[in-house]
């Protein structure tokens, strides 16, 4: 079988150095030197080389990517490439975080605080959240950031009036935007961050006095994520750079003279640990797929046989996700609920 082109570079072993950052002996939240492995892993759900470590704090509990993906590493792995394989069961799996019912539950979190006249959604990709939170709040403006063109696409769809593109933390972004928005909303947009603490700051200053920020995030507290280890479909390695206790994100808005309005994970724990897990392990016990930057192709032989046993495998996936939402509802009220919700108000 003739051999495919060699794939790009930044996808090489030589090519570490230029995607990864030095790794870290300190903790990137605390600055604490006190720290331990939770997992070595590859990419489970796109099959690109490398290989990737989380470790913990053991003074504060963040969980962080060491060493951390550089930018240019990180739009590498976030970058989907013609050919790659799809894991249909995990795809699905992820997009329950930004499924409609998620989207008009944080929605009607903010019900409590009456209609905003403005409201910025950070990380908004295709912006579903805004456009399900219009539900709510029919005179609200709705703006969206994100640092991919998705953004642009949704303003050209209506669901944004204004689309901005980068990172908050940019100045010639942030700056604009000082003090003009009544909530800013982050939902599942800390983990994929390179400093969530200056995510945080950089919300805060587009907030007027008196605003709320809204954030849905994932528990690295989750007991799920001791049990199934590389499995846990929330460590999203390399994509996810940090996973904030949260604790450590009440002391870090109540330092800055937020006041925490609402800090749960009952509403917002998704049931989704044990099919994730269960749909990672059976791909990878699996003959190992096709991918555009294998050398050599397998037998198509070896390709089918791997379809077929995906296909045989999905009874056994839709059996953990029952499972978990029978577990749902004691996950939630338990140290077993992976995701948590926090409502801060700026003081005025």
């Amino acid at each position: 079988m003739p051999a495919r082109p060699a794939p790009s570079a930044p996808l090489t072993s030589q090519a570490t150095t230029r995607v990864h950052e030095p790794r870290r002996a300190d903790c990137p939240w605390c600055g604490s030197t006190r720290l331990r492995n939770r997992l070595r892993t590859g990419d489970l759900r796109q099959y690109k080389p490398g290989s990737f470590t989380v470790d913990e704090c053991r003074d504060c509990r963040h969980t962080f990517q060491n060493p951390r993906l550089t930018s240019e590493g990180l739009a590498l792995y976030h970058r989907t490439a013609r050919g790659t394989p799809r894991d249909v069961a995990a795809d699905t799996l992820l997009a329950l975080r930004g499924s409609r019912p998620r989207h008009r539950s944080a929605a009607r979190a903010m019900l409590r605080f009456g209609e905003p006249e403005s409201w910025l959604d950070v990380g908004t990709g295709h912006a579903r959240f805004p456009m399900t939170a219009r539900e709510f709040f029919p005179y609200t403006a709705f703006d969206g950031l994100d640092p991919t063109p998705r953004v642009v696409r949704a303003r050209a769809a209506d669901r944004v009036e204004e689309a901005h593109v980068g990172r908050l933390t940019d100045p010639r972004i942030s700056a604009p935007l000082r003090g003009r928005y009544d909530v800013v909303s982050m939902l599942h947009h800390l983990e994929g961050t390179p400093d969530p603490r200056a995510e945080l700051h950089a919300a805060l200053d587009v907030l007027r006095p008196g605003g709320h920020l809204l954030i849905e995030t994932l528990s690295p507290r989750s007991l799920f994520a001791a049990l199934l280890g590389r499995w846990w479909l929330a460590y999203d390695q390399p994509r996810h750079l940090h996973l904030l206790p949260p604790q450590n994100l009440r002391a870090e808005l109540e330092a800055a003279g937020c006041t925490i309005a609402f800090l749960d994970h009952r509403p917002v724990h998704i049931p989704h640990d044990l099919a994730g897990a269960t749909a990672l392990a059976l791909s990878h016990v699996l003959p190992a797929p096709d991918t555009p930057w294998r050398a050599i192709p397998p037998p198509l032989a070896r390709q089918h046989l791997r379809e077929a046993l995906l296909r045989a495998g999905i009874p056994l996936v839709a059996l953990a996700a029952v499972a978990d939402h029978v577990l749902a509802p004691v996950a939630r009220r338990t140290r077993f609920a992976n995701t948590y919700r926090l409502i801060a108000n700026k003081p005025t």
